[in-house]
């Protein structure tokens, strides 16, 4: 299957025939545990925190997408970003971005702190950012590229680059793009991270996360850790998340063709202040996007003018955009990121890196562009 198209493999492998009964869907091992034929003597199961054969599918499907040897799915997009810092020696150094999803930054804030050290840095900015791994010397480089919110893209295989000159690790945050869109081990990352919750189950049913790497000593690290700590994935979760995932590529193909019509009617329209989106050239990293990504991806950031009452205006009358958190579904959620996914970051921080109360994020999904787009403009007629 290394031979085939990211749209074979994502329905094929994992998804094989169950060998026993043919069934063309792989059944849910819905069990917690295994009967052995001796003590310590089974077939490859003994109990569901550890493995799972549907896990076990998700896994290597997983792992193919993203040209990874690895994959460990975890109950949830955090859980996994938690596995990563258990696995990291006590009073390691973690060099993070200033942009990342709210439940990161309040990980890592509120969480972690007495454990690890942390610095948030602009990883957009080389130079800066070269100085800081040099003199801050981290264990770890945690990117997210595009960032959530502001969309900001990171150069991974320059980051990653200089994160091994000081042996640091680093993760790449991979949920806005997908395996479809972007491959950051292919770019020098050492793991990947993903919310399943998104894209990758597409559903808006599931919560899960997932990390993909190449090496076996990282892997066996975090398998410990995960099989010590007991987030793991349920069953009948992997099993929709098989089944979503099949339609990963043309989702995301739709995702995108809707994606760059919406980001061009924002970036003309009379009410609306500067628009974000990797696939516009008024993006500051616009060239960068097209070097390390396939594709734009389905979200869109923009500035409304005007401001909280401005935003709440929009937001309540909008109709087939769903006000809700999260992203990455079928259907069209809109986001307000000061009062909702980004609040757990203190006001004064988030202002500083640019998320002011009229910010609104878009997770485009694949309606009809225009009736998207006349549910928009019937919103801002209100503002």
């Amino acid at each position: 299957m290394k031979e085939m198209k990211f749209e074979t493999r994502v329905i094929h492998v994992g998804g094989e025939p169950d060998p026993t009964t043919g069934a063309i869907m792989p059944p849910i091992y819905q069990t917690s545990t295994y009967v052995q034929s001796s003590p310590g003597e089974h077939k490859g199961y003994e109990y569901t925190r550890s493995h799972n054969p549907t896990r076990s599918r998700l896994e290597e499907c997983l792992a193919s997408l993203e040209n990874a040897k690895h994959c460990l799915v975890t109950s949830s997009g955090l859980a996994a970003s938690s596995l990563i810092m258990h696995m990291l020696p006590k009073g390691s150094k973690i060099l993070c971005g200033d942009d990342v999803y709210g439940g990161t930054y309040r990980l890592f804030s509120k969480v972690f702190p007495d454990i690890h050290e942390y610095r948030f840095v602009d990883t957009t900015n080389l130079k800066t950012l070269e100085q800081e791994i040099n003199d801050f010397k981290p264990a770890l480089v945690w990117l997210e590229t595009p960032t959530n919110p502001l969309l900001k893209i990171s150069d991974i295989d320059a980051i990653s680059a200089l994160a091994k000159k000081v042996k640091a690790l680093t993760v790449v945050d991979n949920t806005f793009m997908s395996p479809y869109f972007q491959n950051p081990l292919n770019h020098g990352a050492d793991i990947v991270l993903h919310s399943m919750t998104k894209f990758i189950n597409g559903h808006s049913d599931v919560v899960g996360g997932a990390m993909m790497m190449n090496s076996q000593e990282i892997r066996d690290k975090l398998f410990f850790y995960q099989n010590a700590i007991g987030p793991c994935h349920s069953p009948f979760d992997s099993w929709l998340v098989l089944r979503g995932i099949k339609t990963l590529a043309v989702r995301m193909k739709a995702h995108e063709q809707n994606a760059i019509k919406i980001a061009d009617f924002l970036e003309a329209h009379p009410k609306v202040e500067r628009v974000i989106y990797p696939g516009l050239k008024s993006h500051p990293q616009y060239e960068l996007a097209k070097k390390q990504m396939k594709g734009s991806g389905g979200m869109i950031t923009f500035f409304l003018k005007g401001g909280i009452a401005e935003s709440r205006a929009f937001l309540e009358n909008l109709k087939l955009f769903a006000l809700a958190e999260s992203l990455g579904g079928v259907e069209s959620l809109v986001d307000h990121p000061a009062i909702m996914t980004h609040a757990s970051i203190p006001k004064p921080l988030r202002e500083q890196l640019g998320i002011f109360d009229n910010l609104i994020r878009l997770s485009v999904g694949i309606e009809d562009s225009d009736d998207l787009m006349k549910d928009l403009e019937k919103a801002f007629s209100h503002v």
